[in-house]
């Protein structure tokens, strides 16, 4: 999994692919339709609100350390190698100790960090292959280890961070049908990896199932495209980015296809990466063959102030 929330998860069932179908075949589309279209896009965006306030969401982010091998300890006194900026924490609050790609928590007696809910004074809080990855917590804070490439880091949470009550929503283009766009998946002849880099500049080879061609006015486009649980996630950029929409790109979940490997790419809910709010995400960037030369006037807009 690429990323850990479902901020940006389409979810689509049967009923949604449905007015899909319709809304982009039919030549000419009821009112009904074009209705039944901004409420369904409507009660998606409000669940995607709803997933960005949420505790794993990326409102809250508040900080993003990385581990130096062996000892480094952490706490909210400015003389620790990781220091939180955060007065909840005592001024030395415990040692994490990085061992290659393992890292175990020391933390003294009377501590008020508590792993999974539970006060512990060690623990493996990172190991590679481990199903779980614990939660650390003080307060309103949370935190756990995260990996990117060789680097292993913690993503410090806030569950009162300010950001939380300043955000307002993202302003969106107009849901319009015209954006509800019918492709095809054209499998990869062998398994193919493509190169994905973030903002770390840390390039990855991630398996892609194949690509995604489409048309629009007479042109043929294509997408590479990854994999993200039960659905298609694609990194794309296109005219409007910088000039509307978020200036990196955007990205856009997608139902897998059936057999016929026919997909419906709804472009009204392209959304921004988490980047966009938050300097503490290490966003993937499209691949160059993913920048569309038209500009995408769908979905999310740029968030005002946005990193």
């Amino acid at each position: 999994m690429i990323y850990a929330t479902s901020s940006g998860s389409t979810r689509s069932n049967v009923c949604y692919s449905s007015l899909l179908v319709l809304a982009t075949l039919l030549p000419s589309r009821s009112a009904a339709q074009s209705d039944a279209l901004q409420v369904d896009n409507d009660a998606w965006h409000a669940r995607r609100l709803q997933a960005l306030r949420a505790e794993d969401g990326w409102l809250n982010l508040a900080g993003l350390f990385w581990l130096q091998e062996g000892a480094n300890t952490f706490g909210s006194g400015k003389d620790n190698n990781l220091s939180f900026p955060t007065g909840q924490l005592p001024s030395q609050a415990g040692t994490l100790v990085r061992e290659g790609f393992r890292v175990t928590l020391h933390l003294p007696e009377g501590s008020p960090v508590r792993v999974d809910g539970m006060h512990e004074t060690s623990a493996i809080v990172f190991d590679t292959g481990a199903s779980h990855i614990p939660i650390l917590s003080c307060g309103s804070l949370r935190w756990s280890i995260l990996r990117r490439s060789e680097r292993l880091g913690i993503r410090l949470r806030d569950l009162e961070h300010p950001a939380l009550l300043s955000f307002t929503g993202v302003e969106r283009f107009a849901v319009n049908a015209q954006w509800v766009v019918p492709a095809k998946l054209l499998p990869h002849p062998v398994p193919k990896n493509i190169p994905i880099t973030n903002i770390l500049g840390q390039t990855n080879l991630l398996p892609s199932p194949g690509q995604l061609t489409f048309s629009r006015q007479g042109k043929v486009y294509t997408l590479d495209v990854l994999e993200e649980g039960e659905e298609l996630f694609i990194l794309f950029g296109d005219a409007s980015n910088g000039a509307g929409s978020y200036v990196s790109g955007r990205f856009l979940y997608a139902p897998k296809p059936g057999p016929d490997g026919l997909v419906l790419l709804d472009f009204n809910r392209a959304i921004n990466p988490p980047c966009a709010f938050t300097p503490f995400a290490t966003c993937h960037l499209p691949p160059p063959q993913n920048r569309l030369p038209m500009a995408v006037t769908a979905g999310e807009k740029d968030v005002h102030g946005s990193h």
